[in-house]
């Protein structure tokens, strides 16, 4: 049995009238993007939302963002109820020698480095909301350089800070090809000394970890990297791991195509180690759960009924939200090919079931 916090599933937040009309009128943007996804009129008229967004970031690698009131506008347009959010652990750098900002972290040459501040972005940006909005959101933290023993301390820190806000924690960004390339510093890995540490913390606390460790590089046809992981699921098995991405990135698919080994070393992994989770989000949609044609692939329908409380989806959106509904509406060919009980698991109680009763709070400093 995959090692869970003994306590109790948060409670699905219901609908608002807003929330119940939108997915009824035709006009409504994203009403009309979820029912023209095939979701029916029973669902968009039951008393509980459709999805919890397992990953989503509120600031892009610039830190900049949309504030979190247009973030829970989406989600009630959109029929999520419940979303992770997290800020980005990294700065892209806007060199002098360069007229113009780049739009993205791969948009120039210049470096990109570890930025603690977008935890303390998070946790002001949040104190905006009125409560009950807020108890929709669950903030992960994720501003530490992953090669740093001290990363421990700003856990621990932004434990004082900000007592009882903090629900996980991540994303964490170790292998990430071309990403962790431009990044100051050496490479970071999953098994590193200083991960170990920051493990250790969630492990006190019961805390999740969304880990971004690609399973392999850009030329290795072979799973190059799952060791990696393996060791940290292994050493800490009471920590609950989300692999993001199930391993995968854009920049993998785009040297290598369809990865033809990912799906039997993710079973392979999922029967081995009942504290690894896996985030179905962005670049696992295509081409794994759907095949080019947008039709759900068996073996892997077959794979999640197996598995049906491993798995969780995101939207992985960065500070934006405008795009959420069809980010989260994109899944719903997949999540219509699973039994129902299923697809309900997935697409929002499996990460509600991951998060601790409460936020963490101060412990004894970390040597």
């Amino acid at each position: 049995m995959p090692h869970r916090p003994s306590t109790p599933l948060p409670a699905p937040v219901p609908y608002s009238h807003s929330v119940s009309n939108a997915l009824r009128a035709l006009l409504g943007s994203c009403g009309a993007l979820l029912l023209g996804a095939g979701i029916s009129s029973a669902v968009a008229n039951n008393d509980e939302v459709r999805y919890t967004d397992g990953h989503l970031h509120t600031v892009d690698f610039f830190q900049q963002g949309e504030p979190l009131s247009a973030l829970i506008s989406a989600m009630d347009e959109c029929a999520v109820g419940n979303a992770m959010v997290s800020g980005i652990p990294l700065m892209k750098k806007w060199h002098e020698d360069e007229p113009k900002r780049p739009d993205t972290y791969a948009g120039d040459d210049a470096r990109v480095y570890w930025f603690s501040a977008t935890d303390a972005y998070l946790a002001e940006a949040l104190q905006t909301l009125r409560p009950e909005q807020r108890r929709r959101l669950h903030p992960f933290l994720s501003g530490f350089n992953p090669t740093d023993k001290n990363a421990g301390l700003h856990l621990q820190k932004m434990a004082e800070l900000y007592p009882g806000l903090w629900q996980g924690i991540g994303e964490v960004i170790t292998r990430h090809d071309d990403l962790t390339a431009l990044t100051d510093g050496e490479a970071p890995r999953a098994n590193s000394v200083a991960m170990f540490g920051v493990y250790s913390y969630t492990a006190r606390h019961w805390l999740p970890v969304l880990l971004h460790s690609n399973i392999t590089s850009k030329r290795e046809r072979n799973p190059l990297y799952a060791e990696e992981l393996e060791s940290a699921l292994r050493t800490f098995p009471t920590v609950n791991f989300i692999w993001a991405h199930a391993g995968t990135s854009k920049t993998l698919h785009r040297f290598q195509g369809k990865l033809d080994f990912l799906l039997p070393t993710i079973s392979r992994m999922l029967d081995a180690y009942p504290n690894l989770y896996i985030d179905l989000s962005w670049t696992v949609l295509s081409p794994y759960l759907l095949d080019k044609d947008g039709r759900p692939v068996p073996v892997w329908v077959a794979l999640v009924s197996r598995h049906p409380s491993r798995f969780v989806i995101g939207s992985d959106v960065l500070g934006k939200y405008d795009k959420l509904g069809e980010k989260m509406s994109a899944f719903e060919p997949f999540l219509q090919a699973l039994p129902a009980a299923v697809a309900r698991q997935v697409a929002h109680s499996n990460f509600l079931a991951l998060l601790p009763q409460r936020g963490v709070l101060p412990d004894s400093p970390v040597p």
